[in-house]
């Protein structure tokens, strides 16, 4: 069949054509997200049934030591083009299954859904809506936890828990082998499926320990913002910012050599904030009253839809610095907030903190705002620690006592 010419004499453009394709390609692009969903659940199906076998089978047990070896060798044989018949590939199969089938992993994914979410092993699908996602995302990201909700899991073992097929392959290598328990595990997982984290960024949340510190910074939240959007932010924020990244000058250093030093490297900075995260600026600019004012950094945080206005703090946490932190978040939502934006936050991060001097400082205030620590940062003029130092010693020591002995032996 010839390809016809379409001229323009012969086909008339209308609003009811530009809405029809529209949709189409919408359409076309929905498919395309569920066939790679599709596509990564049953691969990962046939990864926890591998796992199954080797366990249920007692592979090892019952064909020999090197019976991985030698089932990788005939897949591959059999499956040249596939990927993920490596030998350290199917031993992960076997500890992936291993790893949520011990019995405190089956009594945990038995539970019902509510009572993970009680655990803040899982947030409400419905903050995807409250949060403004796209309905792709959405789609993309609701229909694993749907099925999680409606299997129940009664039978763990037998089959792969639903929710798992939204979280790829390598996401899952990277948390059965750095979470030490299975509630890490599955917060993890949740997460994953929540906020569509790449692997990089997966590491990097486990590697700053998300699982203990999201949730339980300092705040009023609870008593200024409506009961969704104090949770949201709770997730988000941290109660301890590892700022080993970044590099001081010398053992004592202020405000702007901390904040320099942070924003040489930004990346590193967006990543410890978490995911989310939209760097505006450092020494932000409001002019309030005729004078200005500089905040120390603006971030946008693109899931909560609100500034984070952010005050470094290279001391302990002192009353006073609240005041000046409510300023600007009030600043902000008058002179930056935009209509459709949620109210701004406002986050202090010291050196240190006594939580009872933090609560007070709350009191009377209209703004949300937490109250984080820092450590780790890293001092470039810095002795030697005491362990380096006696090691030194040691080598010195070790070194004269050759030195005399060659001397002694040249004399003779």
């Amino acid at each position: 069949m010839r390809n016809r010419k379409i001229e323009s004499h012969n086909i008339h453009i209308d609003s009811d054509y530009i809405n029809w394709i529209t949709e189409l390609k919408q359409r076309y692009r929905s498919a395309q997200v569920k066939a790679v969903i599709k596509v990564n659940a049953e691969k990962l199906q046939f990864n926890w049934l591998l796992g199954r076998d080797l366990v249920r089978k007692k592979a090892e047990e019952r064909w020999g030591s090197g019976v991985v070896e030698r089932l990788s060798l005939d897949l591959r044989r059999e499956f040249p083009d596939a990927d993920g018949f490596s030998v350290s590939n199917l031993w992960f199969m076997k500890k992936w299954y291993c790893f949520y089938t011990q019995k405190e992993a089956v009594q945990k994914l038995q539970r019902p859904v509510a009572e993970l979410e009680s655990e803040k092993l899982q947030q409400p699908v419905r903050e995807f809506d409250e949060a403004k996602s796209s309905r792709l995302d959405r789609e993309k990201l609701q229909r694993p936890v749907r099925e999680f909700e409606k299997t129940k899991l009664h039978q763990v073992g037998a089959e792969m828990p639903a929710f798992f097929a939204g979280v790829p392959w390598g996401h899952h290598i990277a948390i059965i082998t750095k979470c030490k328990s299975v509630d890490e595990a599955l917060f993890y997982i949740i997460k994953t499926v929540e906020q569509g984290m790449s692997r990089a960024a997966l590491i990097n949340c486990i590697k700053a320990d998300l699982f203990s510190h999201q949730g339980k910074i300092v705040n009023n939240f609870t008593e200024k913002l409506p009961d969704l959007q104090s949770k949201l932010v709770q997730d988000v924020l941290k109660e301890n910012y590892d700022f080993g990244f970044a590099t001081v000058g010398h053992e004592i250093y202020d405000e702007a050599e901390l904040e320099e030093a942070l924003t040489k490297n930004v990346t590193d900075l967006l990543l410890e904030m978490g995911t989310g995260f939209a760097f505006i600026g450092r020494q932000k600019e409001v002019l309030v009253g005729g004078r200005s004012r500089k905040i120390d950094l603006l971030f946008y945080h693109i899931r909560l839809r609100c500034f984070v206005a952010c005050e470094l703090k290279a001391k302990p946490f002192e009353p006073e610095f609240v005041g000046k932190l409510n300023f600007y978040v009030n600043a902000i939502d008058e002179l930056l907030k935009a209509p459709e934006d949620n109210p701004t936050i406002g986050l202090l991060i010291c050196s240190n903190m006594d939580s009872t001097d933090v609560q007070w400082s709350f009191r009377g205030l209209g703004t949300p705002m937490g109250v984080a620590t820092y450590n780790n940062i890293r001092i470039k003029d810095a002795l030697p620690s005491k362990e380096l130092l006696e090691e030194r010693m040691r080598l010195l020591q070790k070194e004269m006592h050759t030195t005399k002995r060659l001397i002694r032996k040249k004399g003779e």
